[in-house]
């Protein structure tokens, strides 16, 4: 039995045309399958964690990295749960980083051929993270981003970006590393990388490995703002970024920042006004299909 957890606005209704291939998929196989809903903020994660108590359960995550988060955070024994996801959001960021197909009968078939491994994911604190969690220039972007018109989707992230480096600001943050030395740092942003992309494809983290054990801490310290436009670039170019000498990556298990000015931060994209982020990697704990 396949449990597809649905959320039925992602992608500008993109999910209800995934779910229709899906079900004429598994129909065709003869294939058992029942499909849940979503229908409210944090409905996943309730879903999910009815699930996961039951014994040897496949969880189809329907959506996009919002809704990956809500299925993820909704686990409450991973013994029990294999988990599947099949993209259609807005961005799809964990997946590229993740190697699954976006189209969804690609995907599907990933599923059903039934290798299974596991994959990383971030503990924030009492949340789990599957793909990004950071604070800065990103987080800014995206509360632009929920309130722009009249662009969608990529377009309407780089109008949110662009506006987001006409109206530039640094943000103070202190950053404790895992042998507990603690720095402030002013910041263009500051990253908490499972995954690679954010912002639909763009490579924040480039060399980070979604299932290596580690983390990648990413810090793109105060530059000027003649600079900014050539750091732009080199991020749009493959991540050249973080060979800038004003950008850090620090390779680690665990490590914190505090926001210590009116900043917000982001997990997954989705905005939240905790100004901690308490990371620590989890790793061979969250099965999942792989190629």
């Amino acid at each position: 039995m396949y449990h597809i957890i649905v959320n039925p606005l992602s992608g500008k209704g993109q999910s209800k045309k995934a779910l229709c291939t899906v079900e004429t998929v598994l129909t065709g196989k003869e294939i058992d399958y029942e499909v849940h809903l979503t229908e409210h903020a944090g409905h996943a994660v309730e879903i999910a964690r009815e699930l996961s108590r039951i014994p040897d359960t496949t969880i189809i995550a329907l959506g996009g990295d919002g809704s990956f988060n809500e299925v993820l955070n909704g686990i409450e024994n991973f013994d029990n749960v294999t988990l599947g996801f099949i993209p259609c959001g807005t961005g799809n960021d964990y997946v590229h980083a993740a190697g699954i197909p976006t189209d969804t009968t690609k995907a599907l078939d990933l599923i059903l051929r039934g290798k299974v491994g596991t994959t990383d994911y971030l503990n924030v604190g009492e949340k789990r993270c599957l793909n990004i969690a950071g604070a800065g220039m990103d987080v800014d972007v995206l509360v632009r981003y929920a309130t722009m018109k009249p662009f969608h989707g990529k377009v309407k992230y780089l109008a949110s970006l662009l506006d987001t480096l006409i109206h530039l600001r640094f943000h103070k943050i202190r950053l404790t590393r895992e042998d507990g030395t603690e720095e402030e740092h002013n910041v263009f942003l500051v990253s908490m990388a499972n995954g690679i992309y954010i912002g639909g494809g763009m490579p924040i983290s480039p060399y980070s490995v979604v299932n290596d054990g580690f983390m990648d801490v990413v810090v793109v310290n105060e530059i000027r703002p003649s600079k900014v436009l050539g750091l732009l670039l080199k991020f749009l170019n493959g991540g050249k970024h973080v060979l800038m000498p004003c950008t850090e990556v620090i390779r680690c298990k665990k490590a914190k920042v505090e926001i210590l000015d009116d900043g917000s931060t982001q997990m997954d994209g989705e905005v939240s006004e905790n100004k901690v982020l308490d990371c620590s990697i989890v790793t061979g704990v969250l099965k999942t299909f792989i190629q």
